[in-house]
């Protein structure tokens, strides 16, 4: 079945009164039993006796959602999902703040935990959404992303 392109970029961070909102929209699909949620949040990592206080995310968008598009489409086929919502911050998001947002919904809980480790993984892989580390003292270095 194939989805209708969604958009995934959100500027700066994603608020916590709009996962709230995202959650509250799907009480009246009563046919979903489970939904499992993720949240990427940014760390203020200590590297090289600097701490990190922001990640500034960019992208070549219409590249970056054509893949994103992608893992969904191949996500849905692989999962009995009923539905998907995936969510990237691009701009300048604060040490704990949030920069991803990924939702899952499902009849029932099992396929949820096993749908969403797979589409995280997938879009930490393939997704390319490059993060650049703001520190403490202004300097900057490109983030790589760990396991």
């Amino acid at each position: 079945m194939t989805k209708k392109k969604k958009t995934v970029f959100v500027e700066g961070p994603i608020s916590p009164s709009f996962i709230a909102n995202s959650i509250e929209k799907h009480q009246t699909k009563t046919s979903i039993g489970a939904h499992d949620i993720f949240l990427g949040q940014v760390r203020a990592d200590q590297i090289d006796g600097k701490i990190v206080s922001a990640i500034e995310y960019s992208a070549y968008e219409e590249m970056a959602e054509n893949t994103f598009h992608q893992i969904r489409e191949e996500t849905f086929s692989k999962f009995d999902l009923t539905c998907m919502h995936i969510y990237h911050s691009i701009g300048t998001v604060k040490s704990g703040e949030i920069c991803l947002f990924v939702f899952v919904s499902a009849p029932h809980r099992r396929v949820t935990f096993e749908a969403l480790e797979y589409l995280v993984e997938r879009i930490k892989k393939d997704a390319p959404v490059f993060g650049k580390e703001i520190f403490d003292n202004q300097t900057h270095q490109w983030k790589v992303n760990q396991p």
